[in-house]
C-alpha cells in the first residue's frame, strides 16, 4: 500500500500558512500514517552521518556544540527559539487592526501589500512573506517588550560565542523558495522606511549584498530598483506610490571575493629592492583595509550603518577557535575543507572591515542550509544559532513549492545492504582516477567502472521518457540531466562517455566514439560535432571566481567554446562575440539553460566538476546522478537542490500546484523514495505586459489618495438614502441565530439569540449616533462633537427603519456589535454627504499622498501567465488581461467606441481608492480608467473610472458610495487632475447599450452647461 506522503505530497497551498503536514521517522522517513494536523514544527530531520571522533547517533542531533552543557544540550540550540518566535508571529500576525501591531506605518502598508492576493502575477509565498515578518517583528515589535528579552540573550550569546564583531540573523528557507524575492522585501521595508523617518535608528538606506560567486551576483541585480527587470516592479513587490523613496536605497551587490586584499604594486624581485633602498625599508605589500572597502562598497562609504544582507550565508562563518579538524581530515575532504575555512574568514573579514569603518546595522543571512561546514571547528551540518525562520525542505515540498526527489530503495544487488545506486561512490569510488590524473596523458572513458556505466545507462532510460513526454507536451525545451563529478579527470570521462569524444590523430583530430547516450551526443553519425551542443562540461567552482580559466580545463573544453562563440557571433552579431571572454561565455551558456531563445536553450545534459553552483536557476533540470563522495547530508541537500525548481506555478483546482518530481542516482539522500507516474502538466506561456514608448501620447495620470476631509454644513444635515444605503443582516454576517442542543438521551433545546429582542430600535439608534459622531464629526485628537447628537439622531433612526433589513433570525440589536455598528455607520455617513449633492465638490476634498501624489501609466510592466489578453489600440498598455469575460467585452466597447482617447486597466498601475469597511482603512482597486471626449475635446477629456462588477455585497456597495460621495468629488475640488466621474457596468449583455446611454447623458449635460 502506497504511504500517504507518496500518494498525496502536497498538502498545503504554498501561499497560506501550512495547516497539515506528513508524518516522518526521526530520521526522516515518511511513515505510513495519516497527514497531522497542524503545521511541523522546526526541526532538523535530515539525518547527520556519524562523526569521525564520537560514536553517537547523529541522526537525532538538534543541537550546536557551541560550549555543551552537562547534559550534553547545547545552550544555544536554535530550534526552541525558532518555534517560540513563530508562535508570538502567529499571534501577532492574527491582530485583525493594523493600528495593533505595533510597526511604523509604512511597515502597516507593506505588509497589507504582501499579505493580500491584488497580485497580477503569482504573489509571495506565506514562506517568504512569514521570513520578512520575523525580521519585521523581532527590529520594531519585539525590541521594545521586555517580556521578548530571552529571545535576544540566545541571540546575542551565540553571536558573542561565533560572530564576536557583528549580529546576524539567519532566515531559512529551501532551495526554489524564493530568497531573492525575500532580500528585496528586507530592501523595501528597510529603505522605504529610512527615507521617510530618517532619523530613526532602526532603519537604513544602505545594503551591501554579498554572494558567494559571479553567478549569483548577476542575478541578484534585479534586486536594484532601476534594474529593468527590477523584482518591486515585475513582481509588484512594492506599491507604486512607495517606488519613489525606494529608489532612495543605495545598494551595492559584491562576490565575497571582492574583499580579498589585493597587491598595492606590481613591482618585480629587483624592483621591490630598489624601493626598499639601502635601508631595506618595510613597503606595504597590499592595499590597505579602507582601500579594499572603497573598491568594494563604493558609495556606501559616505552612509552610516549600513544593512548587510549574505545570499547562501553557510559559506560565512568564522572559524572555531582552538580546533584542529581540519588537520585530522585527509586527501580531498581536507582539501576542501581548508577552501571553506580560507572562503568563510575573508567572507566574515570583509563584513567586520565595514562595521569598523560606517558601521553595520543590521546583518541578514539568507540560505537552504545555514549549517556549519566541514573544517570549520564546529560539528559538520549542525544550524546557525542565529537562525531565527525556518522553511524547510520537507516544508517546501508539503506546500509544493519544490519538485519531490526520489531516490532508490531496492534493487536486485544480493551483495549490498543498501541500493547500490543510492550512493553510488562507495562501489566506484576506488576506480576512479584521482585529481590531476587526466594530466599525465587521455584517460580512456570506456574503463569507466561498470557501476556507473549501468547507472547512467538506468538514468537515461527514463530521462528518454521523459523527454518524449515533454516534446508530446510542446514545451520547446528539453528536461536536464545533470551529473555531478568530484575533479576533472572524472568530468571529462564521464563527459566524454555520454557525449562522444575525439583524440589526436598524427597532428589532427580524429573522432573516437559518437558517445553512448544518443540524445546527449555532441556528434553526429559520421563522427561530425552537431551544430547544437546536447552536453556541457562546466567547472562550476572555477566560472564562480571570475578568473581565467584553468589550462587544463580550457583544453578539455576547447571544442565547446569555439562552438558557443560561433553560436554567438550568429545570435548577437561577431562584435558581441568577440568582447566575451571564454569564462562568461560558458557562464551565459551554463545561466541560460532551458530558456528560450538563449544559447544554453537546448542544453540536454551538464556535466560538472564540483557541483553545479549555488543560485543556478534552471527549472528544467529532471534527473541527477552524483559520482563523488558525498559525506553529509548538507552536501546531499545542496546538490539535489540544483534540482528541485519547479516548472509550474499555475494552481491546480483544489488551489495546490501539481506535483513535479526530480529522479535522483548516486546521492544518498534518505528521503522520499517510492516510485510515481509523472503527469505531466504542459506550461502555459508568460506574456510581458507593459506601457509602449510609442504609445506615450497616450499616457494617463491619476492622484493618489490617501484620504477625505468632509466640510459639511453643521447647522443643518440631512441623509439621502437610496439602494446602496441598504444593510441586510444575515447569519453568515453575524454567526447562526438558531442552534440545536441535544444529548445522548432525552429533549433537545433550541438555542436563538432573543435577549437581543428587549433592544428598542430607539436604543440601537442612539448607539449608532454616537458611534457615528465619535468615527466622523471629530477633528482630529480633539473630544467628538456631541453637540450635533440632536440633529443626526433622527437621521439614524430613520435609517434603522427604512433600511435594516433583517434575515434568518438575525436582531436589530447586533448592530451594537462593532464592526456591524462600523457598516452601519458608514452607510449612514455615506448617505448625509449624498445629501449635500452638487456642493459635494466644493465640501469634499480628497487628500494627496504626500509622499507620491499621483501615478502615470508609463510605470506599468509584469509579466502573466493568463491566456486570455486583449491586444489593445487606445491603451498606453499593450494588453488588457482579462480576468473574466466581462472585462474583455468592456475593452472591445471601449476601443470601439468613437468617444475613447485612452483606457487603461488598473493593473500594476497603482491606482488605490481608500475606504472603510468593518472599522479598518481597506484599499479599493477598480478595473479600469477611460478618458472620454464629452464635448469640450481631446484637451479637457472626461476621466472615467469604471468598475464591472456581478455580484455586490455590503463591500461592493461601501465601495461604490466611497467613489460617488468622497473620491470624485474631492479629486474635482482639487482642479488640477482634470474632470472624474464614477460607474459600475452589472449586466455583461447590456454593456455596450448601457455605455453609450453613459456617454450620451454625459455629452448632454455638457451641451446644457455651455
Amino acid at each position: 500500500m502506497t504511504k500517504p506522503f507518496y500518494a498525496e505530497p502536497i498538502l498545503n497551498s504554498p501561499y497560506e500558512v501550512p495547516i497539515r503536514h506528513h508524518a516522518l521517522s526521526d530520521s526522516g522517513e515518511p511513515l505510513n500514517q495519516p497527514p497531522i494536523e497542524g503545521r511541523r514544527r522546526s526541526k532538523y530531520v535530515a539525518p547527520v552521518p556519524k562523526s569521525r571522533k564520537v560514536k553517537t547517533d547523529i541522526r537525532k542531533q538538534t543541537s550546536l556544540d557551541l560550549d555543551q552543557t552537562k547534559d550534553g544540550e547545547s545552550r544555544y540550540n536554535p530550534t526552541p527559539i525558532i518555534n517560540e518566535i513563530r508562535g508570538h508571529i502567529a499571534t501577532w500576525r492574527s491582530l485583525p487592526n493594523p493600528s495593533d501591531w505595533g510597526v511604523t506605518p509604512t511597515t502597516q502598508r507593506l505588509l497589507q501589500h504582501w499579505r493580500n492576493d491584488n497580485f497580477s502575477g503569482p504573489r509571495p509565498f506565506y514562506c517568504q512573506v512569514e521570513a520578512v515578518e520575523t525580521a519585521i517583528w523581532l527590529a520594531e515589535v519585539a525590541r521594545k517588550n521586555k517580556q521578548y528579552s530571552r529571545i535576544f540573550s540566545h541571540l546575542e550569546g551565540a553571536n558573542q560565542d561565533a560572530n564576536p564583531e557583528i549580529f546576524r540573523l539567519a532566515l531559512k528557507l529551501a532551495t526554489g523558495a524564493g530568497k531573492t524575492t525575500v532580500m528585496a522585501m528586507l530592501i523595501a521595508w528597510q529603505s522605504i522606511n529610512a527615507a521617510r523617518q530618517p532619523n530613526s535608528t532602526l532603519f537604513s538606506r544602505g545594503f551591501l549584498i554579498v554572494a558567494p560567486g559571479i553567478t549569483i551576483k548577476d542575478r541578484l541585480r534585479v534586486l536594484k530598483p532601476s534594474d529593468g527587470d527590477s523584482y518591486y516592479r515585475s513582481r509588484e513587490l512594492v506599491p507604486q506610490d512607495m517606488m519613489v523613496d525606494l529608489n532612495k536605497a543605495k545598494i551595492e551587490i559584491v562576490n565575497y571575493h571582492v574583499f580579498q586584499r589585493r597587491k598595492s604594486h606590481d613591482l618585480n624581485a629587483v624592483g621591490l629592492r630598489l624601493m626598499k633602498g639601502w635601508k631595506d625599508e618595510q613597503i606595504e605589500e597590499l592595499e590597505s583595509e579602507g582601500a579594499m572597502l572603497q573598491r568594494a562598497c563604493g558609495d556606501l562609504l559616505t552612509m552610516k550603518n549600513v544593512v548587510v544582507i549574505n545570499d547562501e550565508a553557510h559559506h560565512c562563518y568564522r572559524e572555531r577557535p582552538g580546533t584542529h579538524e581540519e588537520e585530522d581530515l585527509k586527501g580531498e575532504e581536507k582539501e576542501e575543507a581548508k577552501e571553506n575555512n580560507e572562503a568563510a574568514r575573508l567572507w566574515i573579514t570583509g563584513i567586520e572591515a565595514l562595521k569598523r569603518k560606517v558601521g553595520v546595522r543590521a546583518v541578514y543571512d539568507l540560505s537552504a542550509t545555514p549549517f556549519f561546514l566541514r573544517g570549520s571547528g564546529y560539528e559538520e551540518g549542525t544550524l546557525f544559532p542565529w537562525v531565527v525562520s525556518d522553511f524547510s525542505l520537507v516544508d517546501a515540498i508539503e506546500c509544493g513549492i519544490v519538485k519531490l526527489p526520489r531516490v532508490p530503495v531496492s534493487d536486485n544487488a544480493v551483495n549490498s545492504d543498501m541500493p547500490v545506486f543510492r550512493n553510488l561512490w562507495d562501489h566506484i569510488g576506488k576506480k576512479m582516477p584521482k585529481k590531476g590524473a587526466g594530466k599525465t596523458g587521455d584517460l580512456d572513458p570506456l574503463s569507466l567502472p561498470n557501476e556507473l556505466q549501468t547507472a547512467l545507462h538506468s538514468l537515461y532510460s527514463h530521462y528518454e521518457k521523459e523527454f518524449e513526454a515533454w516534446k508530446q507536451a510542446g514545451i520547446g525545451v528539453p528536461p536536464v540531466f545533470i551529473v555531478v563529478c568530484n575533479n576533472t579527470a572524472s568530468s571529462k570521462l564521464v563527459y566524454e562517455w555520454i557525449s562522444g569524444w575525439d583524440r589526436q590523430v598524427e597532428g589532427e583530430r580524429q573522432n573516437k566514439h559518437q558517445g553512448h547516450l544518443e540524445l546527449f551526443r555532441n556528434y553526429d553519425r559520421h563522427g561530425n560535432r552537431l551544430p547544437h551542443i546536447n552536453t556541457l562540461l562546466i567547472d562550476s567552482q572555477q566560472l564562480e571566481s571570475g578568473e581565467a580559466l584553468d589550462t587544463n580545463f580550457r583544453e578539455i573544453a576547447s571544442a565547446e567554446i569555439e562552438q558557443f562563440k560561433r553560436e554567438k557571433a550568429e545570435r548577437d552579431g561577431a562584435a558581441e562575440a568577440d568582447k566575451v571572454s571564454e569564462s562568461e561565455l560558458l557562464r551565459e551558456v551554463m545561466n541560460t539553460v532551458g530558456q528560450k531563445g538563449r544559447l544554453g536553450e537546448q542544453v540536454r545534459c551538464v556535466v560538472s566538476v564540483s557541483m553545479l553552483t549555488e543560485g543556478w536557476d534552471a527549472n528544467t533540470v529532471t534527473h541527477i546522478l552524483g559520482v563523488r563522495a558525498f559525506g553529509t547530508q548538507l552536501l546531499c541537500e545542496q546538490v539535489i537542490g540544483r534540482g528541485l525548481r519547479r516548472q509550474s506555478y499555475e494552481l491546480n483546482g483544489r488551489g495546490l500546484f501539481n506535483t513535479e518530481y526530480a529522479d535522483i542516482l548516486g546521492i544518498p539522500f534518505d528521503f522520499a523514495t517510492e516510485p510515481q507516474t509523472v503527469v505531466r502538466e504542459t506550461p502555459k506561456p508568460t506574456t510581458r505586459v507593459h506601457a509602449l514608448k510609442d504609445r506615450q501620447y497616450l499616457s494617463m495620470r491619476f492622484p493618489r489618495v490617501a484620504g477625505y476631509r468632509a466640510d459639511l454644513p453643521s447647522d443643518r444635515f440631512s441623509a439621502s438614502f437610496g439602494p446602496d444605503s441598504v444593510l441586510t443582516l444575515t447569519p453568515e454576517i453575524v454567526g447562526p441565530c438558531t442552534v440545536r442542543l441535544e444529548g445522548l438521551v432525552g429533549e433537545g433545546v433550541d438555542l436563538s439569540p432573543d435577549s437581543l429582542d428587549n433592544m428598542r430600535a430607539s436604543t440601537v439608534a442612539i448607539h449608532l449616533t454616537k458611534f457615528l459622531i465619535q468615527r466622523y464629526f471629530r477633528d482630529g485628537e480633539q473630544d467628538p462633537s456631541y453637540m450635533l447628537y440632536n440633529q443626526i439622531q433622527p437621521i439614524t433612526r430613520r435609517w434603522v427603519s427604512e433600511c435594516l433589513n433583517l434575515t434568518g433570525g438575525t436582531k436589530a440589536g447586533m448592530l451594537t456589535y462593532a464592526e456591524i455598528a462600523e457598516t452601519a455607520s458608514e452607510l449612514i455617513y455615506q448617505a448625509i454627504v449624498r445629501s449635500v449633492g452638487d456642493e459635494r465638490e466644493n465640501v469634499i476634498k480628497a487628500m494627496l499622498d504626500p509622499y507620491n501624489p499621483h501615478g502615470y501609466t508609463d510605470h506599468v510592466s509584469f509579466i502573466t501567465t493568463k491566456q486570455t489578453l486583449w491586444e489593445t489600440r487606445l491603451s498606453h498598455v499593450n494588453y488588457v488581461v482579462c480576468d473574466s469575460d466581462w472585462e474583455a467585452e468592456f475593452a472591445r466597447v471601449v476601443e470601439g467606441h468613437r468617444t475613447t482617447i485612452s483606457y487603461v486597466k488598473n493593473q500594476a498601475l497603482g491606482f488605490e481608492v481608500p475606504y472603510r469597511a468593518a472599522g479598518t482603512t481597506r484599499r479599493y482597486i477598480p478595473d479600469f480608467v477611460v478618458q472620454v471626449d464629452d464635448g469640450r475635446g481631446a484637451d479637457d477629456p472626461l476621466n472615467l473610472i469604471v468598475e464591472v462588477k456581478g455580484y455586490r455585497g455590503v463591500d461592493e456597495q461601501i465601495k461604490a458610495e466611497t467613489m460617488t460621495n468622497l473620491w470624485v468629488p474631492g479629486v474635482n475640488n482639487l482642479k488640477n487632475y482634470g474632470r472624474w466621474a464614477f460607474k459600475e457596468f452589472r449586466d455583461a449583455f447590456a454593456m455596450e447599450s448601457e455605455y453609450e446611454k453613459l456617454v450620451a447623458s454625459i455629452s448632454a449635460r455638457v451641451e446644457e452647461q455651455a
